[in-house]
């Protein structure tokens, strides 16, 4: 009898525990934008980002994924998600340079990293998360991770073998200090949304485009039209980033938001990787097919550098781009990285 009845109590006292285990569980439901179409590598490596946190909370955490910029266009994603149209975006800080220029050093020193893992020491090793939430925070937003495919290459109906090939080049830009730059060097930048590159390449609006790296360019049916390009890239080396609603990620529990942010360094690491191999190979595949892939010399990389430098000095016009850009320079010179 007592140990039928003991029996039953350490029963129930399992069964209470689960239940309240249960019962305390938080989900967090979340509705992300990306500006990648699902069929590009970046899109593919999104889905398995949500995999991965999905995994990792037990389901807990439960997300909506937006791809191509499907809810709104790309550059209103920021705002769409800071005023709950969105819970959060995927897509980049140097899309909100309009709401402050610092969103440009935010995403993109626009070659003055060499490779995405010194730019991911600066963040991990610099105090580069709360340098960065003292501009998102202003905005409603909490950044949370970046994750970074590494330098781009331009596609161009055009050759691009230096500098003078840009003289009245007209491209896609994204916002920001690119179209400064490059306007700088003789070229015609025009602002428009991430998906109306293909179109405005076909029809002829645009002579090339700055998008992203040789593989999402495939993804991205550019290479069908435009025959030249570079590689390796050397102009841009954008930080995608993911940046959720500030009432949203405060009201996450403190495990979820550990698994937000290990499972965008995951991302980030892989998604670098993966793009290494990928471009390495989409590289020999489009020489196959007879695109010409033009590798700058040491004299005209100089030459745009040069422009670059001058550029961020010029853009940098709020003390919040000023301070994040000296954040940047001071790390760089800090590792022999930068004079």
């Amino acid at each position: 009898m007592f140990k039928t009845a003991t029996t039953t109590i350490v029963a129930g006292a399992v069964a209470f525990a689960l239940t309240a285990g249960i019962a305390a569980a938080q989900t967090t439901k979340l509705r992300i934008q990306t500006h990648f179409s699902p069929e590009t590598l970046s899109g593919q490596m999104a889905a398995e980002f949500i995999e991965d946190i999905s995994a990792m909370s037990n389901g807990e955490i439960q997300v909506e994924m937006f791809y191509a910029s499907s809810v709104v266009k790309s550059a209103e994603t920021f705002d769409a998600a800071a005023t709950g149209i969105l819970d959060c975006d995927m897509t980049g800080g140097s899309y909100q340079t309009g709401k402050n220029p610092a969103f440009q050093f935010a995403g993109d020193l626009t070659g003055g990293y060499a490779n995405p893992y010194q730019q991911y020491a600066w963040l991990l090793h610099n105090d580069g998360y709360a340098t960065l939430n003292k501009l998102y925070n202003k905005h409603g937003m909490e950044f949370v991770g970046w994750w970074i495919p590494g330098p781009e290459s331009l596609s161009s109906t055009k050759p691009l073998r230096g500098v003078d090939d840009f003289r009245n080049w007209k491209f896609r830009s994204p916002p920001g200090i690119i179209t400064l730059v490059f306007k700088n060097l003789g070229a015609s930048p025009i602002v428009m949304d991430f998906n109306e590159i293909f179109t405005a390449l076909e029809t002829g609006i645009i002579d090339g485009a700055d998008a992203a790296n040789l593989t999402n360019n495939v993804g991205l049916g550019l290479y069908d039209i435009a025959e030249h390009t570079n590689f390796p890239g050397f102009h841009s080396m954008p930080a995608d980033h993911l940046a959720c609603r500030k009432d949203v990620w405060d009201a996450m529990p403190a495990h979820h938001k550990a698994i937000m942010k290990v499972g965008m360094q995951a991302l980030g690491l892989k998604n670098t990787t993966i793009n290494e191999v990928k471009n390495a190979q989409t590289a020999k595949d489009l020489r196959a097919k007879g695109i010409n892939l033009y590798e700058w010399s040491p004299e005209e990389l100089a030459k745009y550098r040069d422009a670059v430098q001058k550029g961020w000095t010029e853009f940098a016009t709020t003390p919040e781009a000023k301070s994040l850009l000296n954040s940047h320079l001071d790390f760089l010179r800090e590792m022999g990285a930068m004079k």
